[in-house]
C-alpha cells in the first residue's frame, strides 16, 4: 500500500488539494504498478508561521 505524505504551505483551495490527491496517486500508480485502490494521499496544511526558508518564516516572507 503506497503512502504519500505531502505538506503544503496552507491556503490552497479544495479543488488543488483534489488535484495533487489525483496526479500523486496516479503517479504511484503508473511508477510502481500499485492498484489505485491501495494509494493513500496524506496532505499535511503548514501554518505559515510554522515554515522558515532561509531563516525567516513564510508568513513574514509573504507567502
Amino acid at each position: 500500500m503506497p503512502f504519500a505524505q505531502i505538506y503544503m504551505l496552507e491556503g490552497r483551495t479544495e479543488d488543488q488539494k483534489r488535484a495533487v490527491i489525483e496526479k500523486v496517486t496516479a503517479a504511484l500508480v503508473e511508477a510502481v504498478g500499485a492498484p489505485k485502490e491501495t494509494v493513500r494521499v496524506w496532505i499535511q496544511d503548514v501554518p505559515k508561521q510554522n515554515w522558515g526558508i532561509a531563516g525567516v518564516s513564510a508568513k513574514d516572507l509573504g507567502r
